[in-house]
């Protein structure tokens, strides 16, 4: 599903649990595809927490190698909003959406302790069958997809409204350029391509791939999505 209001704007992409898609100047195609991408691991990794046996080191191993690929994504993410993006928008927001602006920060530095805390979890249980960790695992998994959950929803809902209200497109593509792609290095492309287009739907990935760059990306990842998968059977093999 899609939404566009006026000629020249953009059509705004719908994703599954995605809340809102604002029209506007701004084409947030790449915000609610990294959304999805968020949204989808955390479900997974909380399924692969509750079912992986503690004694299969492989699998664990696994897993904590991709918690990490994961929360380097969502890390880069948010600092590049709040780098880039709320500080932008503070300049000519109003009162009211300067506090939402503010909210989205105070989010972030909720969310990365909880981070953290599922980090160290995995690490532990890649090295030793521990009950009590993977427990504790899973009570870490719940809240952080509760809180960043709770964050999405308040960005897609309330933020991007503001950013439509307030950006030109010209001027997200130039922040992207500088806060997003900045630093990101060929090695980390190869490992973020075939996880970011992961379970999205055909529809929204061959439309990636006919914008700017896509047929790169289209080659990118039909050359690592094969070692991709391999690796999401490992670590999440459990998972039904």
């Amino acid at each position: 599903m899609s939404t566009t209001t006026g000629p020249s704007w953009p059509t705004q992409i719908t994703l599954p649990g995605q809340t809102a898609a604002h029209p506007g100047p701004v084409d947030m195609t790449m915000m609610y595809v990294m959304h999805h991408a968020f949204r989808r691991d955390l479900t997974a990794f909380a399924a692969a927490a509750a079912s992986t046996p503690v004694a299969d080191r492989t699998s664990w191993q696994a897993l904590a190698e991709r918690w990490g690929v994961f929360s380097q994504c969502l890390h880069h993410h948010h600092s590049g909003e709040d780098a880039g993006i709320w500080p932008l928008l503070m300049g000519r927001a109003d009162a009211a959406q300067r506090e939402t602006l503010e909210a989205m920060e105070g989010e972030h530095a909720e969310i990365d302790p909880i981070l953290t805390a599922c980090a160290a979890g995995f690490t532990r249980l890649a090295e030793h069958a521990d009950e009590d960790a993977r427990a504790a695992l899973a009570v870490r998994l719940a809240a952080a997809r509760e809180s960043l959950g709770r964050h999405l929803r308040h960005e897609e809902t309330d933020a991007i409204r503001i950013i439509q209200e307030h950006m030109t497109n010209a001027e997200w593509h130039a922040l992207d350029e500088e806060y997003f792609k900045q630093g990101v290095s060929f090695r980390q492309v190869l490992a973020i391509v075939p996880w970011i287009l992961h379970g999205l739907p055909v529809e929204a990935r061959e439309s990636l791939f006919t914008g700017p760059g896509g047929r790169l990306h289209r080659v990118l990842w039909l050359a690592t999505k094969g070692q991709f998968d391999r690796r999401e059977k490992v670590a999440f093999r459990y998972v039904s």
